[in-house]
C-alpha cells in the first residue's frame, strides 16, 4: 500500500456522479450496513435525495439526508463515505431496543434473580444521526478515517440550525464469519421468516415499516435468548471498534440502546457536548503560504460547497495561515478544530 499523504484528501458532499464509486464501496461492506446498501437503484435514490437536501432552503430539521465522500484530489478517487440525518422518526418511527435490568427476589427461597430486559422504544425520534461511515480497507491508516468521521461534526457546527439538540450513532453489531447475526437469529429472525442478510437488504431498500408490522411489542427477557445472542448485545462489529473509539472520544456514550437487527450499540450525546462541535472556531484566512504549523481540521463553504481537510496551519492574530496548495478554495471564513 502506497504511503498516504493526508493533505491530498478532502471531504465534500456526495453527488450523483459518485454512484459507481459508492456502489463499489458498498460491495466491500460485508452486509449489515444499512446506510450504504449494495443496490444501485437505492444508492441512486439516496444520492438524489441528498442533493435535494443540500439545495433546500430550510431553517429547521425535517428528515434531511446529507451524504459526504472522501476524495483524493489529484486522482478523483473516492475512498470512503459518511452521512448525516437531520431528524429521524419523521417518515416512519425509528426503533431501538433499550436494555434495562429487572431484579426479582424470593424471600422463601432466599434467592435474587436478575436479568436484562429489552424494550422496543422510539427514544431517538427527533434526534439527529451521524452514520454511514465506511472507509476502503486499503485506506484505514494515515488519519483518513479520523478526517472522514470528524468532518461530519464540522458540518454540524457549520449548519447548526439544520440539526437537533441530540445526536446519536448506530454501530454495526457483531457478525459471524459467514455474515449471519447471532442476535438476529436468536430474536427478531424468528418473527420475520428470513435471514439477517435478506432482512438487512430489505430494510436498506424498502424502509423499516415491516418492523412495526411484525416485531413483538412486549419486553424480551434476555435470559430466554440463546447464549450467542445474549453475548452479542451491545457488541460492535470487529470493523467498527475503531469507529466506536472515535465516537467515545467525541463524547458519545453507550446508554443501553442497541440495534434491533444485529444488537450493535447505539451511542448518543447532546449536540453541544460533541467535542469537535464544542471546540470549533470561526476564523478568517490571514494568508496562504507553505505553512508548517500543526495539523488542524479545517472546513470552508456551506451546504453543497462544503469542503473539509486536515491541513498544517498556524494561528495568527489576524486569522489562520493555511497552505497555498490547500485541496479546496477556503473562502474568507473557515471553521477549524484540533485534529
Amino acid at each position: 500500500m502506497a504511503e498516504i499523504n493526508l493533505s491530498e484528501w478532502r471531504v465534500r458532499p456526495a453527488a450523483s456522479a459518485d454512484l459507481d464509486a459508492l456502489k463499489a464501496l458498498a460491495g466491500l461492506t460485508g452486509g449489515g450496513f444499512t446506510n450504504l446498501p449494495d443496490d444501485q437503484d437505492s444508492l441512486a435514490a439516496r444520492l438524489a435525495r441528498s442533493e435535494r437536501c443540500y439545495a433546500a432552503d430550510i431553517s429547521e430539521p425535517d428528515d434531511e439526508l446529507y451524504m459526504l465522500v472522501l476524495e483524493h484530489v489529484p486522482t478523483g478517487r473516492i475512498g470512503g463515505t459518511a452521512a448525516l440525518f437531520s431528524r429521524v422518526g419523521v417518515t416512519w418511527p425509528f426503533y431501538s431496543y433499550k436494555l434495562t435490568t429487572l431484579s426479582m427476589h424470593s424471600r422463601e427461597l432466599g434467592r435474587t434473580f436478575r436479568t436484562g430486559v429489552l424494550h422496543l422504544v422510539n427514544d431517538f425520534d427527533g434526534a439527529s444521526e451521524v452514520g454511514g461511515l465506511f472507509l476502503h480497507p486499503d485506506l484505514r491508516a494515515g488519519g483518513l478515517g479520523r478526517l472522514l468521521a470528524r468532518s461530519r461534526y464540522l458540518f454540524l457546527a457549520r449548519h447548526r440550525a439544520r440539526f437537533g439538540d441530540r445526536v446519536f450513532a448506530e454501530l454495526r453489531g457483531y457478525l459471524k464469519p459467514d455474515g449471519s447475526s447471532p442476535f438476529w437469529d436468536g430474536l427478531a429472525g424468528k418473527f420475520f421468516g428470513m435471514g439477517f442478510q435478506e432482512a438487512d437488504a430489505f430494510n436498506a431498500v424498502e424502509g423499516n415499516q415491516f418492523i412495526a408490522d411484525l416485531m413483538p411489542k412486549y419486553p424480551v427477557y434476555v435470559s430466554l435468548l440463546p447464549e450467542e445472542a445474549r453475548a452479542a448485545i451491545g457488541q460492535p462489529h470487529d470493523a467498527g471498534r475503531a469507529a466506536l473509539k472515535m465516537l467515545e472520544g467525541e463524547g458519545f456514550t453507550y446508554n443501553g440502546y442497541v440495534d434491533i437487527f444485529d444488537g450493535g450499540p447505539t451511542v448518543d450525546a447532546r449536540m453541544a457536548d460533541v467535542r469537535t462541535v464544542r471546540e470549533a472556531v470561526r476564523s478568517h484566512v490571514a494568508r496562504k503560504d507553505a505553512s508548517e504549523g500543526g495539523v488542524r481540521l479545517v472546513a470552508g463553504g456551506t451546504l453543497g460547497a462544503f469542503r473539509c481537510a486536515a491541513l498544517p496551519v498556524s494561528i495568527a492574530d489576524t486569522g489562520l495561515c493555511v497552505p497555498a496548495d490547500a485541496p479546496f478554495d477556503l473562502g474568507d471564513e473557515i471553521l477549524h478544530a484540533p485534529f
